[in-house]
């Protein structure tokens, strides 16, 4: 039988890396855990709207580092720095509220995402929003196609939506396709995001995957 791997895991180690990065004892491990989910949690529901492209978070024994990448950071840091400081606050008051230690220094990064429109989870939220705002799903699709190709370096792009389009009774799917998507080479660089319209007959599911091109590490010294 065929298995369905997530394109980000079937590449972790040869072209990605983990979105959490530490190591805790078995005693501690369960609690850093729940800690990430939380955070996660709260953040994709405070920040829908403001063009997030990833969450990461680093620990080491005295220092938690939490990295937001976004296409508009502008909006999230705020006047003076107002906003950050502001959400920090706030996810601190909610892993208080869940029972969750609060780390000593707890460091709050702000990164910009240098080409959005090649971003597969900023390209999806795109996606959603002009469905939200009920403009005709497949010129929705078309124009982010277009954008996404439009993009140097890019070689390929697929939209897939799923659900009552339209607002239809019916639910079905609708793909969008240009260039080459190769999901079985483990070095191609593909970025895949999932992303939900909120409508009020129901979600509308999205899927969208960049392939990037291929990444080939370099040769060792003494090679031709």
């Amino acid at each position: 039988m065929s298995k369905i791997v997530h394109p980000y895991a079937h590449r972790l180690v040869t072209l990605r890396d983990w979105k959490s990065r530490w190591f805790a004892d078995s005693k501690k491990f369960a609690h850093e855990l729940k800690a990430d989910v939380v955070i996660r949690e709260f953040l994709d529901k405070k920040l829908r709207g403001f063009y997030v492209s990833g969450v990461e978070i680093e620990r080491n024994r005295k220092a938690t580092r939490l990295i937001i990448r976004t296409s508009r950071p502008g909006m999230l840091i705020g006047r003076g720095g107002d906003g950050a400081t502001k959400l920090k606050t706030e996810i601190e008051k909610k892993l208080a509220k869940r029972g969750i230690e609060i780390p000593n220094d707890f460091k709050l990064d702000i990164v910009e995402v240098a080409n959005p429109d090649a971003d597969a989870a900023i390209v999806a939220y795109s996606v959603a929003e002009g469905i939200e705002k009920r403009l005709p799903y497949r010129r929705v699709m078309k124009t982010a196609v277009e954008k996404v190709m439009g993009v140097r370096g890019v070689k390929g792009v697929r939209i897939v939506l799923g659900g009552r389009l339209g607002g239809a009774e019916i639910a079905r799917g609708e793909e969008l396709k240009k260039g080459s998507i190769p999901l079985q080479t483990i070095r191609a660089d593909i970025d895949f995001a999932r992303e939900k319209a909120h409508m009020t007959y129901g979600d509308i599911g999205i899927k969208v995957w960049i392939y990037k091109g291929e990444v080939f590490g370099e040769k060792p010294a003494g090679t031709n």
